[in-house]
Protein backbone atom coordinates (compact mmCIF):
# COMPACT_ATOMS: atom_id res chain seq x y z
CA UNK A 1 0.00 0.00 0.00
CA UNK A 2 1.34 3.43 -0.98
CA UNK A 3 0.50 6.81 0.45
CA UNK A 4 -2.96 6.88 2.00
CA UNK A 5 -5.16 9.45 0.28
CA UNK A 6 -8.52 8.77 1.94
CA UNK A 7 -9.31 7.71 5.50
CA UNK A 8 -12.87 6.71 6.40
CA UNK A 9 -13.57 6.95 10.13
CA UNK A 10 -16.51 4.95 11.44
CA UNK A 11 -17.67 4.69 15.08
CA UNK A 12 -19.52 1.48 15.93
CA UNK A 13 -21.56 0.64 19.00
CA UNK A 14 -23.48 -2.65 18.89
CA UNK A 15 -23.52 -2.61 15.07
CA UNK A 16 -23.19 -6.33 14.38
CA UNK A 17 -26.10 -6.14 11.94
CA UNK A 18 -24.87 -3.07 10.07
CA UNK A 19 -21.11 -3.65 9.73
CA UNK A 20 -21.14 -6.52 7.19
CA UNK A 21 -23.43 -4.50 4.93
CA UNK A 22 -21.30 -1.39 5.50
CA UNK A 23 -18.10 -3.10 4.32
CA UNK A 24 -19.94 -4.71 1.41
CA UNK A 25 -21.10 -1.32 0.13
CA UNK A 26 -18.27 1.05 1.07
CA UNK A 27 -15.16 -0.88 0.00
CA UNK A 28 -16.20 -1.30 -3.69
CA UNK A 29 -17.08 2.40 -3.91
CA UNK A 30 -13.65 3.53 -2.76
CA UNK A 31 -11.87 0.90 -4.83
CA UNK A 32 -13.21 2.68 -7.94
CA UNK A 33 -11.20 5.80 -7.05
CA UNK A 34 -7.93 4.04 -7.89
CA UNK A 35 -6.25 5.74 -4.92
CA UNK A 36 -5.16 4.16 -1.65
CA UNK A 37 -7.61 4.35 1.22
CA UNK A 38 -8.11 3.00 4.72
CA UNK A 39 -11.20 2.35 6.80
CA UNK A 40 -10.86 2.91 10.54
CA UNK A 41 -13.64 1.34 12.59
CA UNK A 42 -13.78 2.31 16.26
CA UNK A 43 -15.57 -0.18 18.50
CA UNK A 44 -17.06 1.95 21.26
CA UNK A 45 -17.35 -0.72 23.93
CA UNK A 46 -19.92 -2.82 22.08
CA UNK A 47 -21.62 -5.70 23.89
CA UNK A 48 -22.56 -7.69 20.79
CA UNK A 49 -20.34 -9.22 18.07
CA UNK A 50 -19.13 -5.87 16.69
CA UNK A 51 -15.55 -6.40 17.89
CA UNK A 52 -15.44 -9.93 16.50
CA UNK A 53 -16.61 -8.70 13.09
CA UNK A 54 -13.98 -5.94 13.04
CA UNK A 55 -11.21 -8.40 13.94
CA UNK A 56 -12.35 -10.80 11.22
CA UNK A 57 -12.43 -8.12 8.50
CA UNK A 58 -9.05 -6.72 9.62
CA UNK A 59 -7.47 -10.18 9.34
CA UNK A 60 -8.59 -10.42 5.71
CA UNK A 61 -8.12 -6.82 4.53
CA UNK A 62 -5.15 -4.73 5.66
CA UNK A 63 -6.92 -1.59 4.45
CA UNK A 64 -9.31 -1.96 7.38
CA UNK A 65 -8.03 -0.83 10.78
CA UNK A 66 -9.75 -1.40 14.08
CA UNK A 67 -9.72 0.28 17.47
CA UNK A 68 -11.54 -1.15 20.49
CA UNK A 69 -12.27 0.95 23.57
CA UNK A 70 -12.13 -0.51 27.08
CA UNK A 71 -15.76 0.57 27.56
CA UNK A 72 -18.38 2.80 25.97
CA UNK A 73 -17.04 6.38 25.81
CA UNK A 74 -19.50 7.81 23.28
CA UNK A 75 -19.68 8.57 19.59
CA UNK A 76 -17.69 11.81 19.78
CA UNK A 77 -14.81 10.03 21.53
CA UNK A 78 -14.90 7.32 18.85
CA UNK A 79 -14.73 9.89 16.05
CA UNK A 80 -11.82 11.58 17.84
CA UNK A 81 -9.90 8.29 18.13
CA UNK A 82 -10.45 7.67 14.42
CA UNK A 83 -9.21 11.13 13.48
CA UNK A 84 -6.04 10.55 15.52
CA UNK A 85 -5.45 7.22 13.80
CA UNK A 86 -6.18 8.49 10.27
CA UNK A 87 -3.24 8.94 7.88
CA UNK A 88 -5.14 10.14 4.81
CA UNK A 89 -4.91 13.54 3.18
CA UNK A 90 -8.71 13.62 3.24
CA UNK A 91 -10.60 12.13 6.19
CA UNK A 92 -14.28 11.22 5.90
CA UNK A 93 -16.29 10.73 9.09
CA UNK A 94 -19.48 8.72 8.72
CA UNK A 95 -21.78 6.36 10.63
CA UNK A 96 -21.85 2.59 10.23
CA UNK A 97 -25.61 2.42 9.67
CA UNK A 98 -25.38 3.71 6.06
CA UNK A 99 -27.67 6.63 6.82
CA UNK A 100 -24.67 8.62 5.64
CA UNK A 101 -24.72 7.40 2.01
CA UNK A 102 -21.20 6.44 0.88
CA UNK A 103 -21.99 7.74 -2.62
CA UNK A 104 -22.24 11.24 -1.13
CA UNK A 105 -18.65 10.86 0.11
CA UNK A 106 -17.54 10.81 -3.54
CA UNK A 107 -19.18 14.22 -4.06
CA UNK A 108 -17.36 15.46 -0.95
CA UNK A 109 -14.07 14.30 -2.44
CA UNK A 110 -14.76 16.31 -5.59
CA UNK A 111 -15.23 19.43 -3.44
CA UNK A 112 -12.00 18.65 -1.57
CA UNK A 113 -10.15 18.45 -4.87
CA UNK A 114 -11.56 21.90 -5.67
CA UNK A 115 -9.76 23.24 -2.60
CA UNK A 116 -12.28 22.97 0.25
CA UNK A 117 -10.96 21.91 3.67
CA UNK A 118 -14.25 20.89 5.27
CA UNK A 119 -17.22 19.54 3.34
CA UNK A 120 -20.40 19.12 5.40
CA UNK A 121 -23.10 16.62 4.57
CA UNK A 122 -26.32 18.62 4.93
CA UNK A 123 -29.61 16.74 5.31
CA UNK A 124 -32.43 17.82 3.01
CA UNK A 125 -34.79 15.24 4.48
CA UNK A 126 -34.83 12.54 7.16
CA UNK A 127 -36.73 9.36 6.33
CA UNK A 128 -38.70 7.52 9.02
CA UNK A 129 -37.78 9.92 11.83
CA UNK A 130 -40.48 11.05 14.21
CA UNK A 131 -41.96 14.53 13.97
CA UNK A 132 -40.77 15.12 17.55
CA UNK A 133 -37.15 14.32 16.68
CA UNK A 134 -37.21 16.42 13.51
CA UNK A 135 -38.77 19.38 15.30
CA UNK A 136 -36.49 19.29 18.35
CA UNK A 137 -33.39 18.86 16.17
CA UNK A 138 -34.38 21.84 14.04
CA UNK A 139 -35.06 24.02 17.08
CA UNK A 140 -31.83 22.98 18.77
CA UNK A 141 -29.57 23.73 15.81
CA UNK A 142 -31.24 27.06 15.20
CA UNK A 143 -30.59 27.93 18.85
CA UNK A 144 -27.00 26.64 18.77
CA UNK A 145 -26.33 28.52 15.53
CA UNK A 146 -27.52 31.72 17.19
CA UNK A 147 -25.56 31.50 20.45
CA UNK A 148 -22.34 29.64 19.61
CA UNK A 149 -18.95 31.31 19.18
CA UNK A 150 -18.72 29.93 15.65
CA UNK A 151 -21.95 29.54 13.75
CA UNK A 152 -22.73 25.82 13.66
CA UNK A 153 -24.52 25.02 10.39
CA UNK A 154 -28.09 23.80 10.60
CA UNK A 155 -29.12 20.30 9.48
CA UNK A 156 -25.60 18.89 9.59
CA UNK A 157 -24.27 16.06 11.72
CA UNK A 158 -20.87 14.38 11.87
CA UNK A 159 -20.91 13.23 8.23
CA UNK A 160 -18.08 15.35 6.84
CA UNK A 161 -14.87 15.38 4.90
CA UNK A 162 -11.87 17.03 6.54
CA UNK A 163 -8.62 18.00 4.86
CA UNK A 164 -5.40 17.08 6.64
CA UNK A 165 -5.02 20.70 7.77
CA UNK A 166 -8.52 20.71 9.25
CA UNK A 167 -7.93 17.40 11.06
CA UNK A 168 -4.67 18.65 12.57
CA UNK A 169 -6.40 21.85 13.72
CA UNK A 170 -9.24 19.94 15.42
CA UNK A 171 -6.80 17.54 17.09
CA UNK A 172 -4.88 20.51 18.49
CA UNK A 173 -7.94 21.58 20.52
CA UNK A 174 -7.42 20.44 24.13
CA UNK A 175 -10.93 20.23 25.57
CA UNK A 176 -12.37 17.01 26.95
CA UNK A 177 -16.09 17.40 26.17
CA UNK A 178 -16.37 17.73 22.41
CA UNK A 179 -18.96 18.30 19.75
CA UNK A 180 -16.99 17.80 16.55
CA UNK A 181 -19.54 19.46 14.31
CA UNK A 182 -19.15 22.64 16.38
CA UNK A 183 -15.36 22.38 16.40
CA UNK A 184 -15.41 21.97 12.62
CA UNK A 185 -17.19 25.32 12.41
CA UNK A 186 -14.83 26.93 14.93
CA UNK A 187 -11.52 26.04 13.23
CA UNK A 188 -12.55 27.89 10.10
CA UNK A 189 -10.85 27.09 6.77
CA UNK A 190 -12.68 26.97 3.46
CA UNK A 191 -15.98 25.12 3.93
CA UNK A 192 -18.92 24.06 1.78
CA UNK A 193 -21.93 21.71 1.80
CA UNK A 194 -23.29 18.70 -0.05
CA UNK A 195 -27.06 18.31 0.32
CA UNK A 196 -28.46 14.79 0.55
CA UNK A 197 -31.56 12.87 1.58
CA UNK A 198 -30.87 10.90 4.75
CA UNK A 199 -32.31 7.39 4.32
CA UNK A 200 -33.73 5.21 7.05
CA UNK A 201 -31.61 2.48 8.60
CA UNK A 202 -31.56 -0.67 6.50
CA UNK A 203 -30.93 -2.90 9.52
CA UNK A 204 -30.59 -2.50 13.27
CA UNK A 205 -31.83 0.25 15.54
CA UNK A 206 -30.44 3.64 16.49
CA UNK A 207 -28.18 3.63 19.56
CA UNK A 208 -28.89 7.28 20.33
CA UNK A 209 -31.23 7.23 23.31
CA UNK A 210 -32.98 10.36 24.55
CA UNK A 211 -30.44 10.58 27.39
CA UNK A 212 -27.51 10.49 24.94
CA UNK A 213 -29.12 13.11 22.72
CA UNK A 214 -29.67 15.44 25.69
CA UNK A 215 -26.02 14.93 26.75
CA UNK A 216 -24.81 15.71 23.22
CA UNK A 217 -27.02 18.80 23.03
CA UNK A 218 -25.80 20.14 26.38
CA UNK A 219 -22.17 19.51 25.39
CA UNK A 220 -22.75 21.51 22.23
CA UNK A 221 -24.16 24.50 24.10
CA UNK A 222 -21.83 24.55 27.10
CA UNK A 223 -18.64 23.85 25.15
CA UNK A 224 -19.34 26.43 22.47
CA UNK A 225 -21.15 29.31 24.15
CA UNK A 226 -21.17 31.37 27.33
CA UNK A 227 -24.78 32.39 26.68
CA UNK A 228 -26.20 30.55 29.74
CA UNK A 229 -23.79 32.49 31.96
CA UNK A 230 -24.71 35.83 30.42
CA UNK A 231 -28.35 34.78 30.79
CA UNK A 232 -27.80 34.47 34.55
CA UNK A 233 -26.49 38.02 34.67
CA UNK A 234 -29.35 39.35 32.55
CA UNK A 235 -31.96 37.57 34.65
CA UNK A 236 -30.31 38.80 37.83
CA UNK A 237 -30.48 42.40 36.67
CA UNK A 238 -34.06 41.95 35.49
CA UNK A 239 -35.19 40.37 38.75
CA UNK A 240 -33.39 43.02 40.73
CA UNK A 241 -35.28 45.72 38.84
CA UNK A 242 -38.59 43.85 39.27
CA UNK A 243 -37.98 43.40 43.00
CA UNK A 244 -37.23 47.10 43.43
CA UNK A 245 -40.33 48.05 41.44
CA UNK A 246 -42.49 45.63 43.43
CA UNK A 247 -41.13 46.99 46.73
CA UNK A 248 -41.87 50.58 45.73
CA UNK A 249 -45.35 49.60 44.51
CA UNK A 250 -46.07 47.80 47.78
CA UNK A 251 -44.96 50.80 49.85
CA UNK A 252 -47.16 53.16 47.82
CA UNK A 253 -50.21 50.85 48.01
CA UNK A 254 -49.71 50.24 51.71
CA UNK A 255 -49.32 53.97 52.40
CA UNK A 256 -52.66 54.63 50.68
CA UNK A 257 -54.41 51.86 52.58
CA UNK A 258 -55.11 49.86 49.43
CA UNK A 259 -53.45 46.72 50.81
CA UNK A 260 -52.52 45.58 54.26
CA UNK A 261 -50.22 42.85 55.42
CA UNK A 262 -47.08 41.52 53.80
CA UNK A 263 -47.73 37.77 53.89
CA UNK A 264 -50.01 37.46 50.82
CA UNK A 265 -47.27 39.02 48.69
CA UNK A 266 -44.26 37.51 50.40
CA UNK A 267 -44.76 33.77 49.87
CA UNK A 268 -45.31 33.69 46.07
CA UNK A 269 -42.59 36.28 45.54
CA UNK A 270 -40.02 34.40 47.57
CA UNK A 271 -40.83 31.00 46.05
CA UNK A 272 -40.67 32.40 42.50
CA UNK A 273 -37.34 34.09 43.11
CA UNK A 274 -35.99 30.95 44.78
CA UNK A 275 -37.00 28.78 41.81
CA UNK A 276 -35.41 31.13 39.29
CA UNK A 277 -32.27 31.45 41.38
CA UNK A 278 -32.01 27.65 41.61
CA UNK A 279 -32.20 27.30 37.84
CA UNK A 280 -29.54 29.96 37.27
CA UNK A 281 -27.30 28.46 39.94
CA UNK A 282 -27.71 25.08 38.25
CA UNK A 283 -26.45 26.55 34.98
CA UNK A 284 -23.34 27.97 36.61
CA UNK A 285 -22.79 24.67 38.45
CA UNK A 286 -22.76 22.85 35.11
CA UNK A 287 -19.99 25.14 33.86
CA UNK A 288 -18.09 24.59 37.12
CA UNK A 289 -18.43 20.83 36.66
CA UNK A 290 -17.06 21.08 33.13
CA UNK A 291 -14.09 23.07 34.40
CA UNK A 292 -13.48 20.34 36.98
CA UNK A 293 -13.51 17.69 34.24
CA UNK A 294 -11.03 19.66 32.17
CA UNK A 295 -8.70 20.24 35.14
CA UNK A 296 -8.59 16.49 35.89
CA UNK A 297 -7.05 16.09 32.43
CA UNK A 298 -8.19 12.50 32.02
CA UNK A 299 -8.02 10.97 28.53
CA UNK A 300 -11.16 11.21 26.43
CA UNK A 301 -11.10 7.43 25.92
CA UNK A 302 -9.05 4.34 26.77
CA UNK A 303 -7.96 1.96 24.01
CA UNK A 304 -8.11 -1.76 24.77
CA UNK A 305 -6.74 -3.06 21.49
CA UNK A 306 -5.86 -2.04 17.92
CA UNK A 307 -5.87 -4.09 14.73
CA UNK A 308 -3.74 -3.36 11.63
CA UNK A 309 -2.71 -0.07 13.23
CA UNK A 310 0.42 1.67 11.99
CA UNK A 311 0.41 4.39 14.67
Amino acid sequence: MGKIVYSIVVPAYNEEECLPLFFEKVIPIFEKLDEDFEIIVVNDGSKDKTEEIIKNVCSKDKRVKGISFSRNFGQQAAFLAGLKEARGEAVIAMDADLQDPPEVALLMIEKWKEGYDIVHGRRKSRQKESIFKKLTARMYYKFLHRISYAKVPENVGDFKLYSRNAVDAILSLPEHDRLLRAQAAWVGFKQTFIDFDRPAREVGETKYTLKKMVKLASDGIISNSDYPLTLSLKWGLFLGFCSLAAFITFIVLAANGIISGLLPWLFPTVTTLFAINSVLKGLTDIYTSRIYNEVKNRPVYVVKEKYNSEK
